[in-house]
């Protein structure tokens, strides 16, 4: 049962670790998971987009690509990886704090692991709802 974080192509160093490894762990647990091996990697616009193209043939920029590898249906097992550069810009664009809207993010990897989507109206209200109410338990 690990947590990492890790960096790639940009200096980023998420802080405090051991909370978000709680919090991430007590978002899971609620739902009736728990978390098997999970990796977040934090990289650029640049590095994140090669991975959207390459993996997934889509030709645009994101925030977050989520990969699922888990094996059981209740062991959360993935590679969830944030471009920093966009959480930067959509803090900007949103009106929000930096530190909010990564939270924001890194929940959304885990809620995508969960089972949750965000590809119709209805879906990505809940995955909001879901969203708020994680970061609210931070």
């Amino acid at each position: 049962m690990a947590i990492n974080f890790f960096s790639e192509d940009i200096p980023f160093d998420l802080k405090p670790k051991n909370s978000y490894k709680k919090w991430l762990r007590e978002i899971a647990g609620e739902e009736g998971f728990k978390i098997g091996e999970l990796s977040y990697i934090f990289c650029s616009d640049e590095y994140l987009y090669s991975i959207n193209l390459e993996y997934l043939n889509h030709d645009t920029y994101t925030d977050i690509i989520t990969f699922d590898n888990s094996e059981d249906e209740d062991i959360i097992e993935g590679d969830i990886f944030i471009s920093i550069d966009r959480v930067r810009d959509n803090a900007k664009t949103q009106g929000t704090d930096e530190t909010e809207e990564l939270k924001r993010v890194v929940s959304h990897g885990l809620l995508h692991l969960m089972g949750y989507k965000d590809k119709t109206e209805e879906e990505e209200r809940l995955m909001r709802e879901k969203e708020n109410q994680a970061i609210g338990k931070f």
